[in-house]
């Protein structure tokens, strides 16, 4: 892998996950177009870790209130808002246990990715429809349960973590910006925590210039992704991901029977 293509695998995710189009779709997509071999689970950990990092930084201040109230005042709504996350998370956790190598493998497959992005543009854009301009709804145990739930399906590659749950949560009645403010909090434990199982198997060796290019392009790229698209839905819809999703999916299907 060159130093270029790390840093556009870098970009790709930046805006893959954060944005509601499938970072890990773009990731495998990538290197089918171009006709390459996948780069690896590992690269692709690393860049999520680095995405990890921009997510913490900007909402530093967001978790050290969530942080400090879960531990010092655990029964408010503040402090609730820490065990919420963490429970809300389990569900992904114990999906990508159990169907860890049909992630790395079957669905993997740019047809079943092309569905998947389509599909889910689809029921966004149904979501989207719906979407309240203030909250109608609250950070609780049945709320946080439903949306882990819905993460959970974006371990197949074209569903998007993001995108399943800002659609989750606009269903359940919350605003634009809230829904997305939720799956980026939400983002912080599933990433760090693939990002620490694969870690156990990275050795020194696996370290190189086109990893840590891709790491800082993905870093610096997600930030300016979280904090354009903060701004973005504040005025507008999510109807653009929609568009690209299904123009992107039928791109895929166009691609794969021209190589057969």
């Amino acid at each position: 892998m060159t130093i270029s293509d790390a840093i556009l695998l870098g970009l790709l995710q930046a805006l893959g996950e954060f944005l509601p189009i499938s970072s890990s779709a773009h990731l495998v997509l990538l290197p089918f177009f171009r006709g390459e071999q996948y780069q690896g689970i590992t690269f692709d950990v690393m860049l999520h870790l680095a995405t990890l990092l921009a997510v913490l930084l900007y909402f530093a201040k967001d978790w050290f209130s969530i942080i400090k109230n879960g531990l010092t005042r655990p029964t408010t709504q503040e402090g609730k808002t820490l065990w919420l996350l963490a429970l809300a998370t389990v569900p992904a956790g114990v999906a990508g246990v159990l169907c860890k190598d049909w992630v790395e493998t079957v669905f993997r497959s740019p047809l079943i990715i092309a569905v998947w992005l389509m599909l889910f543009a689809v029921i966004l854009w149904w979501a989207d429809r719906k979407a309240a301009a203030e909250d109608q709804a609250q950070i609780n145990l049945r709320n946080m349960l439903l949306i882990g739930c819905a993460q959970a399906l974006a371990l197949m590659p074209g569903v998007s973590r993001s995108g399943i749950t800002i659609t989750a949560a606009l269903f359940l009645g919350f605003s634009r910006s809230q829904s997305a403010r939720i799956s980026f909090l939400l983002s912080a434990p599933v990433i760090g925590g693939a990002a620490v199982l694969e870690l156990t198997h990275l050795s020194w060796a696996d370290i190189n210039a086109p990893l840590v290019w891709g790491f800082v392009s993905a870093f610096l790229g997600a930030l300016a992704v979280i904090c354009g698209l903060m701004k973005y839905i504040k005025t507008h819809s999510f109807n653009v991901f929609v568009v690209y999703r299904i123009l992107l999916g039928l791109a895929i299907i166009g691609w794969y029977w021209h190589l057969q």
